[in-house]
C-alpha cells in the first residue's frame, strides 16, 4: 500500500503484515521524514490497544510451542536469522542510512555491533546451562532456565538495528516471544527485518507494532506481557520502569546520559584529540555513549586546538572521509540550536566552533533541506552550567578546565546520570585512579566511546538504568528467564540387577 508512491508501514504479526486499525477503522498515519531532506519517505501507523492485543495474542499463542524447544534447537533458528540477515545486509545498511542518517560507515557498525548479541545469542547452549549437585546422601539439586513469556520492546531511534538486537535474540533464545514497537521515527529498518524473518521463525515468535506512546503505553501495561524492555530518555525511562511494575512485570529501562571524557596532562594529545572528535561528532553525537563534557585537568591549549581543528574539518555527507551526518528530525535540530544559545547567551560559555554558523553545513541545509547542523565546541566556565548538566543528543562538545584530579573526578561524580565516563593518559596509575573512581559504569582508558563486547554485558547506573541486570550479556539471560530448582530423591532400589 501507498499514498502518492510513498509506501505505507504495516504492523507484523504471525509472520504477516496486518494493517493497523482504529476505532474508526484506518488508523492515523505519521509521516517518516529523512533527515538528509526533509522530505516524507513512508508513512508510518500510530497503532491502538486494539493492534497490543491482536500482537501479544499471536505471541502468547506461539509462546508455548517454542518455550518447549531445547535451547539448542532455538540457537538453531538463531543461526538460521543470522545467515537471512547477513543476505539482506547491504539493504539493511541503506535502508538505516536512509531513515536516521547515519553516514555508510556507522549504518554498517549499527548492523554488526546488533549481530554481534545474535552471534552471542546462539551460543546460549553453552552459555546458560544449568547446574546439578549431590547435596546430600541420595539428593539431587538442579536448575534449569524456563522462559519468563512474551516481552515486549520498545525501542529509540538511533540505532535501528542494533538496539532491538540488544534483547530480541536473547529473548527469543530463551524461550520468549517477542513484540516490538520500533521508534516512529525509524520504523523501516526492523520491518524490513520482520520480513525477513519470517522465512525463519516460527509464526508469532517476533511481531512488530508500529506507533507512538500510545501503544508503548498499552505494551507497558498489558496483562499477556511478562517482561518489558526499554530504551529512551530517562524521564520516559522511569515512567515505562514505574508502570511496568505496578502492573507486576520484569521491567528493565536504560534512560539518558551525560558522559565525561577527562584529559590529563600526561595524555597523548594527537590520540586524545581525535578519539574525542570521534566521540562527540559520531553519528552526529546521537548516541547513549558519545562524549559530551570534556573535563581537561591543568591548562593544554594544544588539545583543544586540535579538537577544533579536526571537528572543523567533518564535512556533512553519508560518506567518505570526515564525514557527519544530519542529526533526525527538526525537534532534534531546533533542541541543540537552543541549547548552544542558551551556553553561550545565558550562561557565558565561550563558542570555540559553532555549528550553527558552519558554513558547508548550513550550504547543506538551504540546498537539500533536511536537519543538519556541524560540530560545536563550548568552553565553560562553571561546572553549573546547563550544557555541562543535561542531556544536548547531538554533536556538542562542553569543556571545562580543572584544577586537579578530584575536582575531574567531583564533575563526572556529581552527575545524575551514570552511563560512560573516560580518562585520557600515559600512565597506568593514572588510569586506574579513574577508573576506581568513576561514578559511570561503563569506563574508558584512551577510549572514548567504551562500549563493552559480549560477553560483556551492556548498562549504566543512577538515572542512566532502572531495573535491575543489564541489556545485554548475562545480565540479559538472567533478566530474560527464570530458574527453576528441582530438587529430588529416590528410594533405594529393592531389586538385584547388574546396574545395582
Amino acid at each position: 500500500m501507498s499514498i502518492a508512491g510513498i509506501p505505507v508501514l504495516h504492523n507484523h504479526i504471525n509472520n504477516k503484515p496486518v494493517a493497523a486499525v482504529s476505532a474508526d477503522g484506518e488508523a492515523q498515519l505519521l509521516a517518516v521524514t529523512s533527515p538528509h531532506t526533509g522530505e516524507t519517505i513512508a508513512h508510518v501507523p500510530l497503532s491502538t490497544s486494539k493492534d497490543v492485543d491482536a500482537a501479544v495474542e499471536a505471541a502468547t499463542e506461539a509462546q508455548a510451542g517454542w518455550s518447549r524447544l531445547t535451547l539448542k534447537a532455538r540457537a538453531a533458528y538463531l543461526l538460521r536469522l543470522y545467515t537471512a540477515i547477513q543476505a539482506h545486509a547491504d539493504e539493511l545498511v541503506a535502508l538505516i542510512v536512509r531513515e536516521h542518517g547515519k553516514t555508510h560507515t556507522e549504518a554498517q557498525g549499527d548492523l554488526s555491533k546488533g549481530l554481534e548479541t545474535l552471534e552471542y545469542a546462539i551460543g546460549l547452549p553453552q552459555l546458560a546451562q544449568g547446574h546439578v549437585q549431590m547435596v546430600s546422601g541420595g539428593v539431587q539439586c538442579r536448575d534449569e532456565r524456563a522462559a519468563v513469556g512474551v516481552v515486549a520492546g520498545i525501542v529509540p531511534f538511533n540505532f535501528p538495528f542494533m538496539v532491538p538486537f540488544w534483547t530480541l535474540p536473547l529473548a527469543l533464545g530463551m524461550g520468549n516471544t517477542y513484540v516490538l514497537k520500533p521508534s516512529e521515527k525509524v520504523p523501516m529498518t526492523m520491518t524490513r527485518v520482520a520480513e525477513i524473518a519470517a522465512s525463519v521463525l516460527p509464526p508469532g515468535v517476533l511481531n512488530i507494532v508500529h506507533g507512538d506512546r500510545t501503544a508503548a503505553i498499552a505494551l507497558t501495561e498489558h496483562p499477556g506481557v511478562h517482561a518489558v524492555a526499554f530504551v529512551g530518555t530517562s524521564a520516559v525511562a522511569e515512567q515505562v520502569h514505574r508502570r511496568g511494575v505496578a502492573a507486576g512485570k520484569r521491567v528493565l529501562a536504560l534512560g539518558g546520559a551525560k558522559n565525561h571524557l577527562v584529559a590529563l596532562p600526561d595524555c597523548d594529545v594527537e590520540l586524545t584529540a581525535q578519539d574525542v572528535v570521534n566521540s562527540f561528532t559520531g553519528c552526529a553525537g546521537q548516541r547513549c555513549m558519545a562524549a559530551s563534557v570534556l573535563l581537561v585537568v591543568g591548562e593544554q591549549p594544544e588539545l583543544l586546538r586540535r579538537i577544533v581543528a579536526k571537528a572543523q574539518a567533518l564535512v556533512p555527507a553519508s560518506e567518505g572521509p570526515g564525514a557527519m551526518g544530519p542529526v533526525i528530525d527538526t525537534v532534534a535540530l531546533e533542541r541543540i540550536e537552543a541549547a548552544i544559545s542558551h551556553a553561550a547567551d545565558k550562561d557565558g560559555a565561550d563558542v570555540l566552533l559553532d555549528g550553527r554558523a558552519n558554513s558547508a553545513f548550513a550550504a547543506c541545509r538551504k540546498e537539500k533541506g533536511g536537519f543538519w547542523i556541524g560540530p560545536t565546541v563550548l568552553c565553560h566556565k562553571a561546572a553549573s552550567d546547563q550544557a555541562l548538566q543535561q542531556e544536548i543528543f547531538g554533536p556538542v562538545l562542553s569543556v571545562l578546565q580543572c584544577d586537579s584530579f578530584d575536582a575531574a573526578l567531583a564533575v563526572e561524580n556529581g552527575s545524575e546520570y551514570g552511563n560512560a565516563a573516560c580518562v585520557y593518559t600515559s600512565s597506568g596509575a593514572h588510569a586506574e585512579y579513574f577508573a576506581q573512581r568513576f561514578g559511570a559504569a561503563m569506563v574508558g582508558v584512551n577510549i572514548g566511546v567504551p562500549v563493552p563486547r559480549e560477553p560483556f554485558s551492556f548498562g549504566g547506573v543512577k538515572r542512566s538504568k532502572f531495573g535491575p541486570n543489564d541489556i545485554t550479556g548475562d545480565g540479559a539471560i538472567e533478566f530474560f528467564s527464570v530458574r527453576r530448582k528441582i530438587t529430588t530423591k529416590w528410594a533405594a532400589p529393592t531389586e538385584k540387577s547388574w546396574m545395582n
